[in-house]
């Protein structure tokens, strides 16, 4: 139900801006990193930054799909959930502004059906990839030691690792979104718009 008291609530805010920040941060690390030829650059910078980001900033999704599972799952408000998604979308937007205005091109920007495959492929893949990563998030929430942050980031990394050659390894809409909106290339960009099924757990899950 919506809550409109949270809007007077100074940590409702703070998880807003921490999605839009770990979004932003996310989405521009590896926009750089997908600037290096292949997908060991993307999926190690992914890894190493989702784990980071959970350590940091107290564990944001940063991830529309991973919030729509929380939502589905009623482990989060709907206000919460709808700021989180808009927040998470304005970074992703914004770290795909200024990779732009860094990035001699835009190859590096937009994830797309590579030759390895079809679309239909790639959106299997990106299915299994991202449903390991919200999977894995949710199995760690409860455990406040490092080797949740570990099993994130390594779940981000095998993920894009996995998937990286038939859809690009996205695993996250909003770092799709943000690229397409900035530089108006929608190629197949319907395979990396899905919401996984995941088991009912805690909320405090993040990245990838």
């Amino acid at each position: 139900a919506l809550c409109p008291q949270e809007l007077r609530s100074g940590s409702f805010w703070r998880g807003v801006l921490a999605e839009a920040v770990a979004t932003f941060i996310f989405v521009g690390v590896v926009l750089g990193a997908s600037a290096a030829p292949g997908p060991l650059a993307p999926a190690l910078a992914g890894g190493l930054v989702a784990g980071a980001l959970a350590c940091t900033l107290g564990g944001p999704q940063a991830n529309p799909a991973l919030t729509l599972a929380l939502l589905c799952t009623r482990k989060m408000g709907a206000l919460r959930g709808t700021a989180g998604l808009l927040a998470q979308c304005a970074g992703a937007v914004l770290a795909a502004a200024t990779a732009r205005l860094a990035l001699l091109d835009d190859t590096g920007l937009v994830t797309r059906v590579s030759a390895a495959g079809t679309a239909g492929q790639a959106l299997a893949w990106e299915t299994f990839a991202t449903f390991q990563l919200a999977l894995t998030a949710f199995a760690t929430a409860n455990r406040v030691a490092p080797q949740g942050e570990l099993a994130l980031g390594s779940a981000v990394a095998a993920g894009a690792l996995a998937a990286g050659p038939f859809s690009g390894g996205s695993m996250n809409p909003a770092r799709s979104l943000g690229p397409a909106i900035v530089t108006g290339i929608w190629d197949d960009h319907w395979v990396s718009q899905r919401r996984p099924r995941v088991p009912p757990r805690d909320p405090n899950v993040g990245m990838g």
